[in-house]
């Protein structure tokens, strides 16, 4: 088989794989172990995107990730204007390929790709959800603990998860 050929196949071979990654991680999106008032929810959707990213790397992960965030935006997304749509979906799942820049790493990856994940959120909280803080608080301080109290644990139970199937599939 030639260069080209091989290539060719390889890119195939991800590109389903990757495919395989945001339908998952779609799917996962809807297992929801605890939901929060005003949105968001603890789930295992950022595991297979973690898995992709750390086997395929930071541009593939992106592109996983920015795919998955499209659907689920499609998919039953809340849409309060389309600046907050792209930081709450495809954006906040594009960061997840941070993981594949530090996939030796697996631990500080998922801990970057969140905290990128995490920013996404509250920012959006910031600008588009701060009327739902509270009298007298702090919006930015809101919205950051609003994103953590789920995104932590999100992260925790992906991450694990990820990384099992890492060790045990592997690359």
């Amino acid at each position: 088989m030639s260069t080209a050929a091989t290539e060719s196949s390889r890119r195939v071979k991800v590109i389903t794989e990757g495919a395989l990654c945001v339908a998952l991680a779609v799917v996962f999106s809807y297992f929801k172990m605890f939901r929060m008032p005003q949105g968001g929810s603890v789930t295992l959707e950022m595991a297979p995107l973690l898995y992709f990213s750390y086997k395929h790397g930071f541009k593939w992960g992106v592109a996983a990730g920015t795919m998955s965030g499209v659907f689920m935006m499609i998919f039953g997304g809340y849409i309060a204007h389309p600046v907050q749509a792209l930081l709450d979906y495809p954006l906040a799942f594009a960061v997840i390929g941070i993981a594949g820049l530090l996939k030796d790493k697996p631990v500080l990856g998922a801990s970057a790709a969140g905290a990128a994940r995490l920013a996404c959120h509250v920012l959006s909280g910031v600008i588009f959800f701060a009327s739902y803080t509270p009298a007298g608080q702090n919006p930015w301080a809101y919205s950051f603990i609003y994103n953590v109290a789920y995104m932590i644990p999100s992260l925790l139970l992906s991450d694990i998860l990820a990384m099992t199937l890492w060790k045990k599939i592997g690359s």
